[in-house]
């Protein structure tokens, strides 16, 4: 055999890097993770938005000898775009300014996203990656259930600490993606008197919901030992109770973020709950679910890149998945629902108000 070419070469040079690139990826996240712990958003917010390393350093107690190491990872960090630097033309130190995403992780902001990070970079959640190879040559439900022996609802039901992780990052994102359902598409509210906020955790998109429309009765529905730790208040009614059996009634059932903790068969008999619980059509009867619809951001590759993290995400930790239109239909429709119509444009999720 003969010495490769020369394009051989580039092209196995190119399919080398992104060997590394992809093997590595798990750097941007760890990196991240890091930032939250540290509070490095949080130092750079109480200093007006900008600090020097040397600052930045004393004000997280690291010593002198790791000061470098901490300047190496804010470079990681900048060029993911969590922070951007400026470097001061006297001394030539660099000095650390906020970006749109590492404002959100300002842990004193209610809609901060530092919650959602915590969670998603848990130790015992990102356990269960290091099974999904082996889970798909077994017979177990998860990689999840195979990693820990049990499934990651059970162990919540039996954790406090990891129930109250989990309930952080949900309400986290519920203040962003409900702020924008109620200032984007307010008409899906025209009419209601009374909804359900169905697995809506400790209120974040029931308390949205109530304060923009005070005349819409909410409920917030979730398991018993999640609505035991909700905060107490007079704005909505929290009632602990199982979905699969029983939804209180009401004109409208929300769901954000639950279909896609289920399969086809779980769903189908969520809705078939949801339907029980609302009036018909012509009263104005229906079922607002926020989640993702994989594709709907055509065109947008990080959007469709995070949809897709997402049903990796789902696959790992549940049954569920995430689900392109025409699944999404299909379930409608084999749950007894007549109609539906989607919208999208909230971030990576779209509204889809189903009808029976």
């Amino acid at each position: 055999m003969g010495f490769p070419t020369a394009d051989k070469i580039e092209e196995e040079t190119q399919a080398q890097h992104l060997v590394w690139n992809q093997t590595l990826q798990y750097i941007n996240s760890m990196t991240l993770k890091s930032a939250v712990e540290l509070g490095i958003p949080d130092v750079l917010h109480r200093n007006g938005g900008r600090v020097s390393l040397s600052n930045l350093a004393a004000e997280l107690s690291v010593p002198p000898n790791k000061t470098d190491c901490l300047r190496r990872l804010m470079r990681v960090l900048i060029h993911a775009g969590c922070f951007t630097s400026e470097t001061n033309t006297d001394d030539k130190e660099p000095s650390y300014l906020l970006t749109p995403l590492s404002r959100l992780l300002v842990t004193d902001k209610v809609t901060g996203g530092s919650p959602f990070v915590r969670l998603q970079l848990d130790r015992e959640i990102l356990s269960a990656w290091q099974s999904l190879g082996a889970w798909f040559q077994g017979d177990e439900r998860t990689p999840f259930s195979k990693a820990h022996g049990k499934e990651i609802f059970e162990i919540m039901g039996q954790s406090e600490s990891l129930n109250d992780l989990f309930n952080a990052g949900m309400a986290s994102d519920s203040s962003i993606v409900s702020k924008s359902l109620v200032e984007k598409h307010r008409d899906a509210f025209v009419g209601l008197k009374s909804i359900v906020d169905l697995g809506g955790g400790t209120g974040g998109l029931g308390l949205t919901v109530a304060e923009a429309f005070p005349w819409i009765k909410v409920t917030v529905f979730d398991l018993p030992h999640v609505v035991a730790t909700a905060p107490k208040n007079t704005v909505v009614d929290f009632k602990g109770g199982n979905m699969f059996e029983h939804i209180p009634p009401s004109d409208a059932i929300v769901l954000k973020l639950i279909c896609h903790d289920w399969n086809d068969e779980e769903c189908v008999k969520i809705l078939k709950q949801c339907k029980k619980a609302i009036p018909p059509a012509e009263e104005g009867g229906k079922v607002m679910i926020l989640d993702i619809v994989v594709n709907s951001k055509t065109g947008d590759h990080k959007a469709t890149e995070t949809q897709l993290f997402f049903d990796m995400l789902m696959m790992v930790n549940s049954t569920g998945k995430e689900r392109e239109e025409h699944e999404w239909e299909k379930i409608f429709f084999e749950a007894g629902f007549t109609s539906y119509k989607a919208t999208h444009g909230f971030g990576v999720l779209s509204l889809i108000e189903v009808y029976p």
